[in-house]
């Protein structure tokens, strides 16, 4: 079973956490993967940087810059990943755009995340319909899942369509906009969580976008199965370094 799966099976509200890989430091992949999992974390989302993450809020963007000027490649943070299964047990996503991807090869690619042992993939800029065309048979051959995104302005017949296609979970952007920390949500995002969990869907939900701290964390986990923190967290990893990662944890579960 592939181990998202497993980890949707605790029965609990999930944290995933998202960074850029080869940020703040070049080498700095494994051990943070280290202390988010010694610290609790459920899943971990490791982006891929690249030079034009349209999706992305500018603190994910600043990181990522960094970590290309640090010297991140996809081939480079393959190889920092080649034996983390000998260290990491909770599921591994790799996020990034599809362009890497393609010029890295993508048989060449799945093939290199199945001996990694890599749970699945977030490509916000692979749509749902090429990807089922063209892509499935090649990310199902190598165990991949492959999550989407959806947000407040996706139709019900195209979220239970990516509910059909999908494997894993859905990520439920919180908002139309770019990725980013705030403090609270509002009322049009609370109503979007609320649609949502009446739909019932067969896939479990995570909320990303928006969480930065206990507050926002237990209003996105209030209606879906868990959530996704990436800007807040980076800030703390500028502010605070590696080793400080429990206390970031920490305030985000009390």
């Amino acid at each position: 079973m592939n181990r998202i799966d497993q980890k949707f099976r605790d029965n609990r509200k999930l944290l995933s956490i998202y960074f850029s890989a080869g940020h703040p430091n070049l080498e700095d992949t494994v051990p943070i993967l280290k202390k988010l999992e010694s610290s609790g974390v459920d899943m971990v989302e490791i982006g891929l940087p690249f030079s034009d993450p349209l999706a992305d809020g500018p603190t994910i963007q600043k990181s990522s810059t960094q970590a290309l000027r640090n010297g991140m490649t996809t081939d480079k943070l393959l190889s920092q990943l080649k034996n983390i299964r000998t260290h990491i047990d909770i599921p591994l996503v790799l996020m990034g755009y599809f362009n890497p991807m393609m010029q890295f090869g993508i048989e060449k690619f799945c093939k290199r995340c199945e001996s990694i042992g890599i749970d699945g993939l977030i490509i916000p800029d692979l749509p749902v319909d090429v990807y089922q065309r063209e892509y499935k048979n090649l990310f199902d051959k190598h165990g991949l899942y492959n999550m989407f995104l959806i947000t407040p302005q996706t139709s019900e017949e195209r979220i239970r369509y990516i509910d059909k296609v999908s494997k894993g979970f859905i990520y439920m952007v919180s908002s139309a906009s770019v990725t980013g920390a705030k403090n609270t949500f509002g009322n049009n995002q609370i109503d979007y969580f609320q649609r949502v969990s009446a739909m019932r869907l067969t896939s479990p939900t995570l909320v990303g976008f928006g969480i930065s701290n206990s507050v926002t964390y237990a209003a996105a986990t209030q209606y879906s199965n868990g959530a996704i923190i990436g800007s807040a967290f980076i800030k703390f990893l500028e502010d605070k370094g590696v080793e400080r990662i429990n206390e970031f944890i920490l305030s985000i579960r009390n």
